[in-house]
């Protein structure tokens, strides 16, 4: 059961955390501002058209686009001021970009079509991968997308390098009587074509709502104090994952009050270095270096007193601080630092070293399976 808020009318091809709710309803109709609308086709292609007839189109229609050769079946995902905006967004080059129009809304008989082309996508791709296989190509087919009017087939493939797939186009076109167009994708985008269930118990970002794919690198993880752990950091795809990046602003955002380099604080009881930071409650843990004595919590304001009490030669007091147990190293634990273990250069040497074990492995010998 379905609560009042929730959209019902889900269909197959769109992803079920895209069809929860729908944020923009209570936007202002503003297709009359523009003829510029998202379409939106199997996995994450969306591709823009113009509306040259006019149509009454919203969100979730199912239309028929022209395209070249042919025509196409897709779901509208975006109409009026909002497409205009996501077309800026995306198409770097406007004034190049190929324009398509929308011919109408699709009837019985272009469902039907559409229904059948689909029907065909599986058994096609395993025999497309059993060709490649035989022609001893270096090549994997990640996925088959057949066009609404099933005439035309795009073979999403993944490779390491440049691939001669001449003699392979010549046997597709004779063996599924189609036009064939070949697209490369990496692994990101095969991930989010495919699908499956993250680390996290639930399914991937790239194949529910996330719909670009920008690159993740490890100062991401360096900077929010991670664990450098190749396969804690590591998604399905064999990449740094997305989600990386989704509280980064946050963490920046915190780390912009912190001083750019924690020193040690000189006491009227000795010298007490830094140990380990808290960068989201902004807590520092200090520890006196000669008599190993307990730790003391401090508040980020308090360390930043004391650092400017030592440059104009004063030694504070910390007697006033609550004393801490040692902070355990939970790997899991987000936004915990550790002088020794985690600072920038050291997380990305281990980073570098942990997955230049995996080059070159089946995904499934990367998690010690067997295939």
């Amino acid at each position: 059961m379905a609560c009042n808020g929730c959209n019902t009318n889900i269909d197959l091809e769109r992803p079920a955390m895209l069809g929860t709710y729908d944020w923009m309803s209570d936007l202002p109709d503003t297709t009359n501002e523009t003829d510029i609308v998202e379409i939106r086709f199997k996995g994450t292609r969306k591709e823009f058209f113009r509306n040259e007839n006019k149509l009454q189109l919203k969100r979730d229609d199912l239309v028929v686009v022209s395209c070249n050769p042919g025509h196409d079946v897709g779901v509208v995902s975006l109409t009026g001021r909002l497409a205009e905006l996501q077309f800026k967004r995306k198409v770097k080059k406007q004034d190049r970009y190929e324009w398509n129009k929308v011919y109408r809304k699709a009837t019985p008989t272009d469902v039907i079509k559409w229904e059948e082309a689909k029907a065909r996508e599986n058994k096609v791709m395993i025999r497309s991968r059993q060709i490649a296989k035989q022609l001893n190509l270096n090549m994997k087919i990640g996925d088959v997308e057949f066009r609404g009017d099933n005439m035309k087939a795009i073979f999403y493939y993944i490779a390491d390098g440049r691939v001669d797939f001449r003699e392979l186009i010549k046997q597709y076109s004779r063996e599924f009587t189609i036009k064939v167009e070949m697209l490369q994708i990496g692994v990101r985008q095969e991930a989010g074509r495919i699908g499956g269930i993250g680390s996290c118990g639930r399914s991937l970002c790239c194949s529910t709502w996330r719909t670009d794919f920008s690159s993740i690198t490890s100062d991401a993880a360096a900077k929010q104090g991670l664990s450098p752990n190749a396969e804690k950091m590591t998604g399905r795809c064999g990449k740094l994952k997305c989600c990386l990046t989704f509280e980064l602003d946050q963490y920046l955002e915190a780390l912009s009050e912190f001083p750019n380099e924690l020193l040690s604080i000189e006491t009227d009881k000795g010298l007490a270095r830094h140990v380990k930071t808290d960068i989201l409650q902004k807590k520092i843990w200090y520890k006196y270096e000669q008599n190993g004595g307990p730790f003391f919590e401090l508040g980020l304001a308090d360390v930043i007193k004391f650092l400017n009490m030592n440059k104009r030669g004063d030694k504070p007091s910390i007697e006033g601080f609550a004393e801490k147990e040692e902070p355990k190293v939970n790997m899991m634990n987000v936004g915990i630092l550790d002088q020794k273990l985690f600072t920038k250069p050291v997380l990305i040497k281990n980073l570098k070293k942990n997955t230049a074990k995996f080059e070159g492995k089946p995904r499934l010998a990367r998690r010690g399976l067997k295939a």
